[in-house]
């Protein structure tokens, strides 16, 4: 896997940090958790992950959106202590999954995710990240246009795709950085323009330099409490997210051209998760996950060195302990990044097209057809479904556990 060096380095390290960024500090908002926590755990949880799985995976760790529901539940009703201890038993959880998954052997896992499934799965998390970007670059759904928003969007994606298609090699590296900047310039314009105000410095000129202070304080040292009641809530999720950890190490192999099912192993890979999340309830940070907007990175970059990941994690610490580098940060208009999104994750769902291609699938075969018909719909018609009252099972899951059990069950010839 190649090295970079020099201040390309830094550089593509930066592009990660703005990749996570808007999902990383979503989740804490949507919980009533601390965002800036939730960075400093994203950003410590990644280097624990890279640490155990010998550095070799190059994966971000940030705020987990499928435990959302339950955190917020159990932070009303029994607070911040709860919760930690909870995100805690969680992080265990991932634990104990790693052990069983070395007994049973990596070739077992492997069998339940051959390249049909592993392929559909692979598009599916594009296409499910498809709604997000659109979103943000203003086509939302049953909605008018918002204009102004698609114009500030056009620019960012049309400069990504000439950046990466007729750019200079170096420009090549660092699309992202380039369509930030093209962005936010277009934003400034159509503020003048259209009258609007995409970009508003006020955050920045308000925000403490010193991060670590007041209430966030208060949250950081908070001692745990492990509440049986708290933990049945939120810890069960871990069950859930199982399967998507393992579409997202096979989506990131298959990025890079590595294995990393088989080596480093998705024990190690479900240990580093689980002591990631371990540390985040440690710090009162939301459990962690893996990525898949900084696997679009890596796919857009062609730059794998994990190194440039663990750059990112300590530009995201650094970025949790100052608070005016994050209001900058989250400054830059939403198109802005819906633009960059478009290419981003549909670069993943194009690295699925590829998997299937390589492994020369034949659709003329009714059980392929199958196996990534179930897998698509499933997963691209059901947002999520409810278990019970905190718990719900994502549309990919459910999509993943049902491509799964086809691959298993259907004959193998007619």
């Amino acid at each position: 896997m190649q090295r970079v060096q020099g201040k390309t380095k830094y550089l593509l390290g930066l592009q990660h940090l703005l990749a996570m960024f808007g999902a990383t500090v979503l989740v804490p908002f949507q919980t009533g958790m601390d965002p800036t926590l939730a960075l400093l755990g994203a950003g410590v949880g990644t280097l624990v992950f890279h640490l155990v799985t010998g550095a070799q995976v190059p994966v971000f760790l940030g705020s987990s959106f499928a435990f959302i529901g339950a955190v917020h539940l159990v932070l009303l009703e029994q607070g911040l202590d709860a919760v930690k201890g909870a995100v805690i038993a969680t992080g265990l959880i991932y634990i104990i999954f790693a052990i069983i998954i070395k007994k049973v052997g990596v070739q077992r896992v492997q069998q339940l995710f051959p390249p049909i499934v592993n392929g559909s799965i692979i598009i599916l998390i594009g296409i499910r990240l498809s709604g997000v970007a659109l979103s943000m670059a203003g086509l939302h759904a049953n909605e008018s246009v918002d204009w102004p928003a698609l114009l500030i969007a056009a620019s960012a994606t049309i400069t990504m795709i000439v950046a990466i298609t007729v750019g200079h090699s170096f420009f090549k590296l660092i699309p992202i950085l380039l369509a930030i900047v093209i962005g936010f310039f277009t934003a400034v314009i159509v503020d003048v323009v259209f009258h609007t105000q995409f970009v508003s410095m006020e955050g920045v000129i308000h925000a403490p330099w010193f991060s670590l202070t007041g209430e966030t304080f208060l949250s950081l040292t908070t001692v745990p409490t492990f509440n049986i009641s708290a933990i049945l809530v939120i810890a069960p999720i871990a069950l859930v997210v199982f399967i998507e950890h393992i579409g997202d190490m096979n989506t990131n192999g298959n990025v890079v051209g590595k294995n990393f099912i088989e080596n480093p192993g998705i024990h190690r890979t479900m240990l580093g998760d689980g002591l990631a999340s371990l540390t985040a309830g440690i710090l009162g940070a939301p459990p962690n996950t893996t990525y898949s907007e900084n696997t679009g990175v890596l796919a857009m970059t062609k730059v794998y060195d994990p190194s440039v990941i663990r750059l990112a994690a300590i530009y995201t610490i650094i970025l949790s302990l100052i608070g005016k580098f994050g209001a900058l940060i989250q400054s830059i208009p939403i198109p802005v990044m819906g633009g960059i999104s478009i290419i981003l994750f549909g670069s993943i769902a194009a690295m699925g097209a590829k998997t299937l291609a390589k492994a020369e699938i034949d659709f003329a075969h009714p059980r392929n057809l199958v196996i990534t018909a179930v897998i698509l719909i499933l997963g691209t018609g059901i947002d999520q479904i409810s278990i019970t009252s905190t718990i719900s099972i994502s549309g990919l899951a459910i999509a993943g556990i049902m491509g799964v059990l086809f691959n298993l069950i259907l004959p193998k010839e007619n």
